[in-house]
C-alpha cells in the first residue's frame, strides 16, 4: 500500500540526518552573536537555503542510486521511496531539480547582498550537492564522499553562513572559522561512513567504491573510530589553544554513547543493527553540535 504522500516525501528528504546543516549553522550563529555582527533575517535565509540545497542533494542520491542499481541489494537504509515504491523516479527527479533551483535561488539573492567569498561556497556547494552521486565523476562513488561531506557540511557552511552576516570579516577570523568547525566535520563524517559500512556488501557488487569497500572492514572500523573520537580530540585541542570556550567541552556528555556506538560497528556486521546505529550517529552528531553551541552560548551569557 502507498504512504500519503506527505509521509512518502519525509521519508525520501531524509530529515534525520538535517543535523548536518543545523550544526554548522548553529556553530556559525553562536559565533556571529558573540562577534556582534549576528543578523537574524540573513541567518534565517541561509538556514532555509542551506536546507534546500541538503534536500536536493538526499533526493539526487535517491534518484541516482535507483538508476545506477546501488540500492538493489540493500537491505535497510534512509530514503529507499523509490525501490519500495512509494515515490516514482520522475517525482523524485523532479523534488531534486525544484530544491535545487530554490537552493540556488536564495544563494544568488545572498550573493547580492555579501561578497565574493560566497560564489566559491555556493558554487562548491551545489556542485558537491549534484556530483555526489551524479554526473560522470559522481564522488561517492569514487571514494570521496566523506572529504566532501566533512569539507562542505563543517568549514564551508560555518565560513559561508557567518560571511553573509559579516562580508567584511577577515582572513584571520575565517581561518579560526574553518579551525573551529573541524570536530563538526569529523562527526558529520561519521554519519556517512556509517551508512557505507552498513552498505558495503550492497555497494560492491555494484562497484560503488566507498572507503569501506575500497580498503575493507577493518580500515572501516578505524576511521570510524577516527572520525568519532577525533571530533572530541580536535575540540579538546582547539579549547586549550583557546579557539573555543572551555564551556564547550559540554559535549563530553556524549562520549559514552560515542562509545558505545564504536563498540557497535567493532563487532557487528548485521545490517538491521548497523543501521539503527548509523541513526545514533546522526543523533550523536546533533547532540554533539547542540552542546557546543549551548556551551558557546553560556559563556556569553555568562560574562
Amino acid at each position: 500500500m502507498r504512504r500519503p504522500t506527505a509521509q512518502a516525501w519525509y521519508q525520501a528528504l531524509r530529515p534525520r540526518v538535517f543535523t548536518a546543516t543545523y550544526v554548522p549553522m548553529g556553530l556559525a550563529g553562536i559565533v556571529a552573536l558573540g562577534d556582534g555582527v549576528f543578523d537574524a533575517p540573513v541567518f534565517l535565509l541561509a538556514l532555509i537555503g542551506t536546507l534546500l540545497l541538503q534536500s536536493a542533494a538526499n533526493l539526487i542520491n535517491e534518484y541516482m542510486d535507483f538508476r545506477r542499481g546501488a540500492d538493489r541489494l540493500k537491505q535497510a537504509g534512509q530514503g529507499m521511496t523509490i525501490k519500495n515504491k512509494i515515490l516514482k523516479p520522475a517525482s523524485v527527479r523532479n523534488g531534486a531539480v525544484f530544491t535545487t533551483l530554490a537552493g540556488c535561488l536564495i544563494g544568488l539573492f545572498l550573493l547580492a547582498q555579501s561578497g565574493p567569498l560566497l560564489w566559491i561556497i555556493g558554487i562548491g556547494g551545489v556542485l558537491v550537492a549534484i556530483s555526489y552521486t551524479a554526473g560522470p565523476f559522481p564522488l561517492a562513488y569514487h571514494g570521496l564522499g566523506e572529504i566532501a561531506v566533512a569539507i562542505f557540511m563543517g568549514p564551508a557552511i560555518v565560513v559561508g553562513a557567518y560571511y553573509v552576516m559579516s562580508p567584511t570579516v577577515g582572513e584571520p577570523r575565517i581561518a579560526e572559522l574553518c579551525l573551529i568547525s573541524l570536530p563538526i566535520a569529523l562527526m558529520v563524517a561519521a554519519i556517512l561512513h556509517a551508512n557505507n559500512i552498513r552498505d558495503m556488501d550492497a555497494d560492491r557488487a555494484v562497484n560503488k567504491r566507498t572507503l569501506a569497500v575500497i580498503f575493507g572492514i577493518r580500515f572501516a572500523r578505524a576511521e570510524y573510530i577516527f572520525l568519532v573520537l577525533g571530533a572530541y580530540v580536535a575540540q579538546a585541542l582547539l579549547t586549550v589553544a583557546g579557539l573555543l570556550p572551555p564551556a564547550t567541552l559540554l559535549t563530553l556528555i556524549t562520549l559514552p554513547d560515542a562509545i558505545r556506538l564504536i563498540r557497535i560497528f567493532n563487532s557487528s556486521r548485521a545490517v538491521p543493527l548497523l543501521h539503527q546505529a548509523q541513526g545514533r550517529t546522526a543523533k550523536l552528531h546533533g547532540q554533539f553540535g547542540l552542546l557546543l553551541v549551548l556551551g558557546w552560548l553560556f559563556t556569553l551569557i555568562s560574562f
